[in-house]
């Protein structure tokens, strides 16, 4: 996959690294033991306690992960994948891999941003990923991340608090 632009934009600070966010575990990160997924170990797992949360999204938690690796010739397609299964497998929650400066509370899944988010899980749902900027452009793939979105504020709705499995 190397050339390829998403491949490229997720290098652009050195290594390769998948960003991904997850609303409803908590605000406690998991442990680097936790990315050891799909046969592969990243070379460094950077979690981010996202402060200044919107009242509804508080009580469920936010934390982003930059997940790096030092060989930028990896294809993390799978690996993207089983990320997204892990963060939404112990909780109701919904999570989604992103592009590097895409982030902002008024935009949590949003159509604007849809073409810039490679991959969403919601709990008890199988993740998608996309790999083809073609593909995150595409009209299947906004209703897919708009599908995200719904889980999203369903989540939100509710009472407020994880529900540990």
């Amino acid at each position: 996959m190397k050339g390829s632009s998403i491949h490229e934009a997720l290098c652009w600070r050195g290594p390769l690294s998948v960003n991904v966010f997850v609303v409803g575990a908590g605000d406690t990160p998991l442990p680097d033991e936790a990315f050891r997924l799909a046969g592969l170990v990243p070379d460094a797992v950077l979690p981010y306690p996202l402060q200044e949360q919107p009242e509804a999204v508080r009580p469920l938690g936010l934390v982003s992960y930059d997940i790096d690796f030092d060989d930028t010739s990896l294809d993390l397609r799978a690996y993207t994948r089983a990320v997204l299964l892990r963060l939404c497998a112990d909780t109701r929650s919904v999570a989604w891999a992103a592009f590097e400066g895409t982030f902002h509370y008024d935009e949590l899944l949003g159509d604007r941003v849809a073409d810039q988010i490679y991959g969403h899980c919601a709990s008890r749902a199988e993740p998608a990923v996309a790999w083809d900027t073609e593909v995150l452009r595409g009209e299947e793939w906004r209703r897919g991340v708009a599908e995200a979105r719904a889980a999203l504020d369903a989540l939100l709705a509710g009472p407020g608090t994880p529900d540990r499995r």
